[in-house]
Protein backbone atom coordinates (compact mmCIF):
# COMPACT_ATOMS: atom_id res chain seq x y z
CA UNK A 1 0.00 0.00 0.00
CA UNK A 2 1.47 3.41 -0.85
CA UNK A 3 2.06 5.49 2.18
CA UNK A 4 1.32 8.91 -0.07
CA UNK A 5 -2.00 10.90 1.20
CA UNK A 6 -4.03 13.08 -0.39
CA UNK A 7 -4.96 16.05 1.77
CA UNK A 8 -8.48 17.67 1.20
CA UNK A 9 -9.10 21.20 2.84
CA UNK A 10 -12.52 22.40 0.94
CA UNK A 11 -14.11 21.34 4.49
CA UNK A 12 -11.30 22.92 6.57
CA UNK A 13 -11.57 26.10 3.96
CA UNK A 14 -15.55 26.57 4.78
CA UNK A 15 -15.77 25.43 8.64
CA UNK A 16 -13.03 27.97 9.40
CA UNK A 17 -14.62 30.68 7.23
CA UNK A 18 -17.83 30.51 8.78
CA UNK A 19 -16.62 30.16 12.32
CA UNK A 20 -14.38 32.75 11.76
CA UNK A 21 -17.03 35.39 10.38
CA UNK A 22 -19.46 34.72 12.82
CA UNK A 23 -16.95 35.26 15.91
CA UNK A 24 -15.94 38.54 14.07
CA UNK A 25 -19.66 39.35 14.07
CA UNK A 26 -19.92 38.88 17.83
CA UNK A 27 -16.82 40.46 18.74
CA UNK A 28 -17.61 43.28 16.29
CA UNK A 29 -21.05 43.61 18.13
CA UNK A 30 -19.28 43.32 21.53
CA UNK A 31 -16.92 46.43 20.26
CA UNK A 32 -19.67 48.33 18.82
CA UNK A 33 -21.96 47.64 22.36
CA UNK A 34 -18.56 48.90 23.90
CA UNK A 35 -18.12 52.25 21.91
CA UNK A 36 -15.26 51.17 21.12
CA UNK A 37 -14.91 50.29 17.74
CA UNK A 38 -11.96 50.17 15.51
CA UNK A 39 -11.02 48.17 12.59
CA UNK A 40 -7.70 46.68 13.24
CA UNK A 41 -8.31 44.77 15.98
CA UNK A 42 -11.56 43.44 14.19
CA UNK A 43 -9.06 42.41 11.12
CA UNK A 44 -6.32 40.95 13.40
CA UNK A 45 -8.69 39.01 14.99
CA UNK A 46 -10.61 37.58 12.00
CA UNK A 47 -6.89 36.77 10.27
CA UNK A 48 -5.92 34.77 13.98
CA UNK A 49 -9.34 33.31 13.99
CA UNK A 50 -9.25 31.66 10.77
CA UNK A 51 -5.95 30.65 10.83
CA UNK A 52 -6.81 28.92 14.40
CA UNK A 53 -9.52 26.84 13.12
CA UNK A 54 -8.52 25.83 10.25
CA UNK A 55 -5.61 24.05 12.03
CA UNK A 56 -7.69 22.62 14.58
CA UNK A 57 -10.20 21.93 12.23
CA UNK A 58 -7.81 20.08 9.63
CA UNK A 59 -6.11 18.29 11.98
CA UNK A 60 -9.08 16.99 13.99
CA UNK A 61 -11.30 16.00 10.52
CA UNK A 62 -8.53 14.79 8.55
CA UNK A 63 -7.08 12.41 11.49
CA UNK A 64 -10.93 11.29 11.88
CA UNK A 65 -11.66 10.43 8.21
CA UNK A 66 -7.81 9.66 7.95
CA UNK A 67 -8.02 6.34 10.00
CA UNK A 68 -11.50 5.67 8.63
CA UNK A 69 -10.66 6.07 4.94
CA UNK A 70 -7.07 4.11 5.74
CA UNK A 71 -9.07 0.90 7.24
CA UNK A 72 -11.21 0.47 3.75
CA UNK A 73 -8.08 0.99 1.73
CA UNK A 74 -6.36 -1.50 3.73
CA UNK A 75 -9.47 -4.11 4.10
CA UNK A 76 -9.57 -3.25 -0.22
CA UNK A 77 -5.69 -4.67 -0.11
CA UNK A 78 -6.69 -7.88 1.58
CA UNK A 79 -8.16 -8.82 -1.30
CA UNK A 80 -5.54 -8.00 -3.26
CA UNK A 81 -6.68 -5.77 -6.05
CA UNK A 82 -3.71 -4.24 -7.15
CA UNK A 83 -5.59 -1.16 -8.98
CA UNK A 84 -6.51 0.33 -5.62
CA UNK A 85 -3.52 -0.37 -3.54
CA UNK A 86 -1.39 1.19 -6.00
CA UNK A 87 -3.51 4.19 -4.99
CA UNK A 88 -2.96 7.46 -2.15
CA UNK A 89 -4.93 7.38 0.07
CA UNK A 90 -7.70 10.01 0.21
CA UNK A 91 -10.13 12.10 2.46
CA UNK A 92 -11.40 13.54 -0.72
CA UNK A 93 -14.48 12.34 -0.57
CA UNK A 94 -16.31 12.67 -4.42
CA UNK A 95 -12.49 10.80 -5.60
CA UNK A 96 -13.09 8.23 -2.94
CA UNK A 97 -16.70 7.62 -3.96
CA UNK A 98 -15.55 7.26 -7.88
CA UNK A 99 -12.81 4.76 -6.75
CA UNK A 100 -15.14 2.92 -4.80
CA UNK A 101 -17.85 3.07 -7.55
CA UNK A 102 -14.82 2.13 -9.91
CA UNK A 103 -13.78 -0.78 -7.57
CA UNK A 104 -17.40 -2.14 -7.08
CA UNK A 105 -17.95 -2.13 -11.06
CA UNK A 106 -15.28 -4.07 -11.63
CA UNK A 107 -15.79 -6.68 -8.77
CA UNK A 108 -19.22 -7.19 -10.42
CA UNK A 109 -18.29 -7.98 -13.58
CA UNK A 110 -15.40 -10.40 -12.39
CA UNK A 111 -18.41 -12.14 -10.21
CA UNK A 112 -20.78 -12.13 -13.33
CA UNK A 113 -17.70 -13.81 -14.98
CA UNK A 114 -16.95 -16.29 -12.40
CA UNK A 115 -20.98 -17.39 -12.57
CA UNK A 116 -20.84 -17.74 -16.50
CA UNK A 117 -18.12 -20.34 -15.90
CA UNK A 118 -19.48 -22.02 -12.83
CA UNK A 119 -22.95 -22.81 -15.24
CA UNK A 120 -20.52 -23.71 -17.89
CA UNK A 121 -18.47 -25.87 -15.67
CA UNK A 122 -21.28 -27.57 -13.95
CA UNK A 123 -22.97 -28.00 -17.54
CA UNK A 124 -18.98 -29.30 -19.09
CA UNK A 125 -18.83 -31.44 -15.84
CA UNK A 126 -22.50 -32.81 -16.41
CA UNK A 127 -21.86 -33.50 -20.37
CA UNK A 128 -18.52 -35.47 -19.45
CA UNK A 129 -20.08 -37.69 -17.01
CA UNK A 130 -22.16 -38.57 -19.63
CA UNK A 131 -20.12 -39.34 -22.60
CA UNK A 132 -17.99 -41.67 -19.97
CA UNK A 133 -20.25 -43.73 -18.29
CA UNK A 134 -22.70 -44.86 -21.15
CA UNK A 135 -19.89 -46.85 -22.66
CA UNK A 136 -18.40 -47.81 -19.04
CA UNK A 137 -21.80 -49.03 -17.99
CA UNK A 138 -22.04 -50.57 -21.27
CA UNK A 139 -18.56 -52.57 -20.84
CA UNK A 140 -19.39 -53.70 -17.51
CA UNK A 141 -22.94 -54.67 -18.25
CA UNK A 142 -21.52 -57.09 -20.89
CA UNK A 143 -18.28 -58.01 -18.74
CA UNK A 144 -20.85 -58.97 -15.82
CA UNK A 145 -23.34 -60.84 -17.80
CA UNK A 146 -20.18 -63.35 -19.17
CA UNK A 147 -19.29 -63.75 -15.85
CA UNK A 148 -22.68 -64.69 -15.09
CA UNK A 149 -22.39 -67.68 -17.07
CA UNK A 150 -22.85 -66.51 -20.75
CA UNK A 151 -19.32 -66.95 -21.47
CA UNK A 152 -19.39 -70.69 -21.50
CA UNK A 153 -21.29 -70.17 -24.80
CA UNK A 154 -18.45 -69.44 -27.76
CA UNK A 155 -20.87 -67.41 -29.42
CA UNK A 156 -22.47 -64.87 -27.06
CA UNK A 157 -18.90 -64.82 -25.82
CA UNK A 158 -17.65 -64.20 -29.60
CA UNK A 159 -20.59 -61.15 -29.90
CA UNK A 160 -20.14 -60.06 -26.42
CA UNK A 161 -15.98 -59.18 -26.40
CA UNK A 162 -16.76 -57.55 -29.60
CA UNK A 163 -19.45 -55.17 -28.04
CA UNK A 164 -17.39 -54.50 -25.14
CA UNK A 165 -14.53 -53.83 -27.44
CA UNK A 166 -16.14 -51.16 -28.82
CA UNK A 167 -17.47 -49.52 -25.67
CA UNK A 168 -13.96 -49.26 -24.90
CA UNK A 169 -12.48 -47.92 -28.23
CA UNK A 170 -15.18 -44.76 -27.76
CA UNK A 171 -13.63 -44.29 -24.42
CA UNK A 172 -10.44 -44.32 -25.74
CA UNK A 173 -11.89 -41.85 -28.31
CA UNK A 174 -13.27 -39.50 -26.00
CA UNK A 175 -10.12 -39.70 -23.89
CA UNK A 176 -7.69 -39.04 -26.86
CA UNK A 177 -10.21 -35.66 -27.74
CA UNK A 178 -10.19 -34.72 -24.31
CA UNK A 179 -6.20 -34.73 -24.03
CA UNK A 180 -5.89 -32.78 -27.49
CA UNK A 181 -8.37 -30.23 -26.61
CA UNK A 182 -6.60 -29.78 -23.31
CA UNK A 183 -3.26 -29.90 -24.93
CA UNK A 184 -4.74 -27.11 -27.78
CA UNK A 185 -6.36 -24.71 -25.20
CA UNK A 186 -2.70 -24.86 -22.73
CA UNK A 187 -0.82 -23.97 -26.54
CA UNK A 188 1.13 -27.50 -25.31
CA UNK A 189 0.63 -28.97 -28.53
CA UNK A 190 3.86 -28.10 -31.24
CA UNK A 191 1.89 -27.90 -34.84
CA UNK A 192 4.45 -29.13 -37.65
CA UNK A 193 4.20 -26.29 -40.42
CA UNK A 194 4.84 -27.76 -44.05
CA UNK A 195 4.08 -26.65 -47.77
CA UNK A 196 1.35 -29.02 -48.90
CA UNK A 197 -1.25 -29.13 -51.88
CA UNK A 198 -4.81 -28.60 -49.44
CA UNK A 199 -6.64 -29.97 -52.90
CA UNK A 200 -4.44 -33.11 -52.72
CA UNK A 201 -6.09 -33.34 -48.95
CA UNK A 202 -9.23 -32.87 -49.24
CA UNK A 203 -9.29 -35.84 -51.68
CA UNK A 204 -7.75 -38.20 -49.92
CA UNK A 205 -10.00 -36.90 -46.93
CA UNK A 206 -12.78 -37.72 -49.79
CA UNK A 207 -11.12 -41.01 -50.45
CA UNK A 208 -11.45 -41.92 -46.57
CA UNK A 209 -14.89 -41.20 -46.30
CA UNK A 210 -16.27 -42.21 -49.67
CA UNK A 211 -17.89 -45.86 -48.21
CA UNK A 212 -19.42 -43.95 -45.09
CA UNK A 213 -21.29 -41.26 -47.32
CA UNK A 214 -22.42 -43.82 -49.81
CA UNK A 215 -24.33 -45.84 -47.07
CA UNK A 216 -26.56 -42.30 -47.30
CA UNK A 217 -26.22 -41.72 -50.93
CA UNK A 218 -24.04 -38.62 -50.47
CA UNK A 219 -22.07 -36.98 -53.26
CA UNK A 220 -18.59 -35.58 -51.74
CA UNK A 221 -17.15 -33.04 -54.41
CA UNK A 222 -15.53 -30.11 -54.77
CA UNK A 223 -17.61 -27.10 -56.24
CA UNK A 224 -14.87 -26.86 -59.39
CA UNK A 225 -11.86 -29.14 -61.15
CA UNK A 226 -8.86 -27.78 -59.75
CA UNK A 227 -6.44 -28.08 -62.37
CA UNK A 228 -3.57 -26.74 -60.52
CA UNK A 229 -2.24 -27.23 -56.93
CA UNK A 230 -3.40 -24.61 -54.10
CA UNK A 231 0.13 -25.20 -52.13
CA UNK A 232 -0.98 -23.87 -48.20
CA UNK A 233 1.73 -23.73 -44.98
CA UNK A 234 0.00 -25.23 -42.21
CA UNK A 235 0.09 -28.61 -39.90
CA UNK A 236 -1.20 -31.03 -42.46
CA UNK A 237 -1.86 -33.65 -39.94
CA UNK A 238 -3.88 -31.27 -37.90
CA UNK A 239 -5.93 -29.50 -41.11
CA UNK A 240 -6.47 -33.44 -42.00
CA UNK A 241 -8.14 -33.71 -38.65
CA UNK A 242 -10.24 -30.40 -39.08
CA UNK A 243 -11.44 -31.51 -42.59
CA UNK A 244 -12.29 -34.77 -41.50
CA UNK A 245 -14.41 -33.17 -38.92
CA UNK A 246 -16.42 -31.43 -41.09
CA UNK A 247 -16.97 -33.87 -43.59
CA UNK A 248 -17.85 -36.39 -41.27
CA UNK A 249 -20.15 -33.81 -39.64
CA UNK A 250 -21.57 -33.06 -42.66
CA UNK A 251 -22.00 -36.83 -43.66
CA UNK A 252 -23.46 -37.62 -40.16
CA UNK A 253 -25.99 -34.98 -40.30
CA UNK A 254 -26.99 -34.55 -43.70
CA UNK A 255 -29.86 -35.93 -45.75
CA UNK A 256 -30.48 -38.59 -47.91
CA UNK A 257 -29.20 -38.37 -51.72
CA UNK A 258 -27.73 -35.13 -50.17
CA UNK A 259 -24.04 -33.26 -50.97
CA UNK A 260 -21.29 -32.31 -49.67
CA UNK A 261 -18.90 -29.73 -51.39
CA UNK A 262 -15.22 -28.35 -50.57
CA UNK A 263 -14.51 -24.85 -52.38
CA UNK A 264 -10.94 -23.15 -51.81
CA UNK A 265 -11.20 -19.64 -52.90
CA UNK A 266 -9.15 -16.36 -52.45
CA UNK A 267 -9.71 -14.78 -49.85
CA UNK A 268 -6.45 -11.59 -49.55
CA UNK A 269 -3.46 -11.30 -50.62
CA UNK A 270 -1.45 -14.68 -48.97
CA UNK A 271 -4.98 -16.07 -47.33
CA UNK A 272 -7.20 -18.67 -48.86
CA UNK A 273 -10.17 -19.98 -47.93
CA UNK A 274 -11.92 -23.16 -47.66
CA UNK A 275 -15.40 -23.88 -47.20
CA UNK A 276 -17.20 -26.96 -46.55
CA UNK A 277 -21.14 -26.77 -47.44
CA UNK A 278 -23.61 -29.46 -47.35
CA UNK A 279 -27.57 -29.37 -47.72
CA UNK A 280 -28.69 -31.64 -44.77
CA UNK A 281 -30.12 -30.39 -41.60
CA UNK A 282 -29.04 -26.76 -41.10
CA UNK A 283 -28.47 -25.28 -37.51
CA UNK A 284 -30.79 -23.15 -35.80
CA UNK A 285 -29.67 -19.48 -35.26
CA UNK A 286 -29.81 -20.07 -31.17
CA UNK A 287 -27.17 -22.78 -31.51
CA UNK A 288 -24.66 -21.20 -33.64
CA UNK A 289 -22.87 -18.71 -30.88
CA UNK A 290 -22.30 -22.32 -28.75
CA UNK A 291 -21.81 -24.58 -31.50
CA UNK A 292 -18.50 -24.80 -30.54
CA UNK A 293 -18.35 -25.33 -26.88
CA UNK A 294 -17.11 -28.80 -25.54
CA UNK A 295 -19.85 -31.28 -25.45
CA UNK A 296 -22.41 -28.94 -26.81
CA UNK A 297 -24.94 -30.83 -29.02
CA UNK A 298 -27.46 -29.34 -31.37
CA UNK A 299 -29.82 -32.44 -31.21
CA UNK A 300 -29.34 -33.50 -27.59
CA UNK A 301 -31.79 -36.35 -27.93
CA UNK A 302 -30.24 -38.00 -31.73
CA UNK A 303 -26.47 -37.28 -31.75
CA UNK A 304 -25.09 -39.44 -29.59
CA UNK A 305 -26.88 -42.68 -31.82
CA UNK A 306 -24.09 -40.59 -34.33
CA UNK A 307 -21.38 -40.86 -32.41
CA UNK A 308 -18.47 -39.21 -31.97
CA UNK A 309 -17.09 -37.30 -28.83
CA UNK A 310 -18.63 -33.96 -28.86
CA UNK A 311 -15.46 -32.69 -29.17
CA UNK A 312 -15.01 -32.39 -32.99
CA UNK A 313 -16.18 -28.97 -33.61
CA UNK A 314 -14.30 -27.83 -30.47
CA UNK A 315 -11.34 -29.24 -31.90
CA UNK A 316 -11.66 -27.57 -34.96
CA UNK A 317 -11.70 -24.56 -33.46
CA UNK A 318 -8.90 -24.67 -31.35
CA UNK A 319 -6.63 -26.43 -33.98
CA UNK A 320 -7.80 -23.18 -36.70
CA UNK A 321 -7.01 -20.74 -33.92
CA UNK A 322 -3.69 -22.65 -33.10
CA UNK A 323 -2.64 -21.63 -36.49
CA UNK A 324 -3.71 -17.91 -35.95
CA UNK A 325 -6.54 -18.30 -38.61
CA UNK A 326 -10.22 -17.94 -38.27
CA UNK A 327 -13.62 -19.90 -38.54
CA UNK A 328 -17.24 -19.09 -39.45
CA UNK A 329 -20.24 -20.86 -39.88
CA UNK A 330 -23.19 -19.98 -41.71
CA UNK A 331 -26.24 -22.34 -41.69
CA UNK A 332 -29.94 -21.78 -41.95
CA UNK A 333 -31.95 -24.65 -40.53
CA UNK A 334 -33.51 -27.27 -42.78
CA UNK A 335 -31.71 -26.07 -45.78
CA UNK A 336 -28.08 -26.53 -45.28
CA UNK A 337 -24.34 -25.22 -43.37
CA UNK A 338 -21.31 -23.92 -44.35
CA UNK A 339 -18.29 -24.48 -42.44
CA UNK A 340 -15.48 -22.01 -43.93
CA UNK A 341 -12.03 -21.33 -42.12
CA UNK A 342 -8.92 -19.34 -43.77
CA UNK A 343 -5.16 -20.77 -44.14
CA UNK A 344 -2.02 -19.31 -45.53
CA UNK A 345 -0.99 -19.81 -48.90
CA UNK A 346 2.24 -20.48 -50.40
CA UNK A 347 2.06 -19.25 -53.92
CA UNK A 348 -0.82 -17.87 -55.78
CA UNK A 349 -3.47 -20.13 -57.84
CA UNK A 350 -5.08 -19.01 -61.01
CA UNK A 351 -8.41 -17.56 -60.83
CA UNK A 352 -11.00 -19.72 -62.21
CA UNK A 353 -13.82 -18.08 -64.20
CA UNK A 354 -16.99 -18.77 -62.20
CA UNK A 355 -18.77 -20.33 -65.52
CA UNK A 356 -16.18 -23.32 -65.44
CA UNK A 357 -17.72 -24.54 -62.37
CA UNK A 358 -19.16 -27.38 -62.42
CA UNK A 359 -22.64 -28.75 -61.06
Amino acid sequence: MAENFKRSYKFAYLSSLYITLLLTLVLGVFLYIQSQLSFLPVIGFLVLCYITSFLIIQYRVQKFIYRRVRRIYDDIEMLDVETVGDSPVTTDMRTLIKEVEKFAQKRKTEIETLKVREDYRKEFMGNISHELKTPLFTVQGYILTLLDGAMNDPKILDKYLNRANKGVERLIYIVKDLDMITKLEVGDLNLNYTSFDIVELVQSVFDLYEMRASKKNIALTFDMNYQEPVMVHADKERIQQVLSNLIVNSIKYGKEDGTTEVSIENLIRNKVIVRVTDNGEGIAQAHIPRLFERFYRVDKSGSRKEGGSGLGLAIVKHIIEAHHERIYVESDYRIGSEFSFTMEKVKKFPVVDVGAKTA
